[in-house]
């Protein structure tokens, strides 16, 4: 039997570091050897970015452990919500790899949205920024990707509202928006866009908490990501506004325990296919 950590792929070195963290990290609390494989795109970061050498991707890395006489994989899925669409996408992939490989069994343990751990997880992010800045009732903003899911978005809003309630005093308004949107006003419920909530009155001057619901690093989250070229071009134009990012989702204890009891609990049912 294989276990993989599975994300979505990034061709950015920290998104597939955090992976292998991540995976090292919940096996050694399972007590299983965890493989990190992207779901795609990051056979494409450049060579010699990764430090232990390149990434593996899900196609050819099952193929080849298939050929190599494995039969039998529990995916442990790295996504904030491994539901809906992703689920969906992620499960026809694999019926084809197991299609085209002469056949394979395989489980995919509990997500992250399922557990109902996001918003301790992200009301202890934004509790950890504004005790180490020292802040006063600071907005916070809870922004994800976006997209053109509407259960990711209730996922989103669902987590702003658990924060809102749980940080009570500590903090000034809260609110959740999406980093960017498909075109089209069926899209609506990714609306605030971030860029535009820090145009808004209680979010475009003074401390902001932003909270992304981003597991890793990458081209959105994390040092010198979009969010924060966003945060820094608001900032220009509102010279009265600071921005305080949390760190991500994925590397937090709680995230880490949950996929490990999961993937426990899968080794204990067994695969299916």
């Amino acid at each position: 039997m294989k276990i993989l950590l599975v994300d979505n792929g990034s061709i950015e070195a920290a998104a597939h570091e955090s992976l292998r963290s991540a995976a090292a990290a919940i096996g050694y609390r399972a007590q299983a050897p965890v493989e990190a494989v992207s779901w795609k795109h990051s056979n494409r970061i450049a060579p010699g970015a990764l430090e232990r050498g390149a990434a593996a991707t899900l196609s050819p890395w099952i193929r080849g452990q298939v050929a190599a006489g494995e039969r039998e994989f529990v995916i442990v899925p790295f996504f904030i919500s491994p539901q809906g669409a992703i689920g969906s996408a992620l499960r026809r992939d694999l019926d084809a790899l197991s299609l085209e490989t002469g056949g394979f069994t395989y489980a995919i343990t509990e997500g992250l949205s399922t557990a109902g751990v996001l918003d301790r997880v992200i009301f202890d992010r934004v509790r950890e920024t504004i005790a180490a800045r020292g802040l006063q009732r600071p907005a916070v903003i809870v922004v994800d990707h976006g997209g053109p899911s509407r259960a990711s978005a209730q996922i989103r809003d669902w987590v702003a509202g658990q924060v809102r309630e749980s940080l009570a005093g500590l903090a000034g308004p809260v609110r959740a928006a999406s980093m960017e949107s498909p075109d089209g006003p069926e899209y609506d419920f990714n609306r605030p866009l971030f860029s535009e909530l820090l145009r808004e009155a209680g979010f475009s001057s003074g401390d902001v908490v932003v909270a992304p619901l981003f597991l890793s690093p990458g081209r959105h989250a994390g040092k010198g990501g979009d969010l924060e070229t966003m945060a820094g071009e608001a900032a220009a134009r509102e010279p009265g506004l600071r921005c305080h990012f949390t760190a991500l989702v994925g590397s937090h204890p709680l995230t880490l325990e949950t996929l490990a009891v999961a993937l426990t609990r899968a080794l204990r049912v067994g695969t299916h296919s």
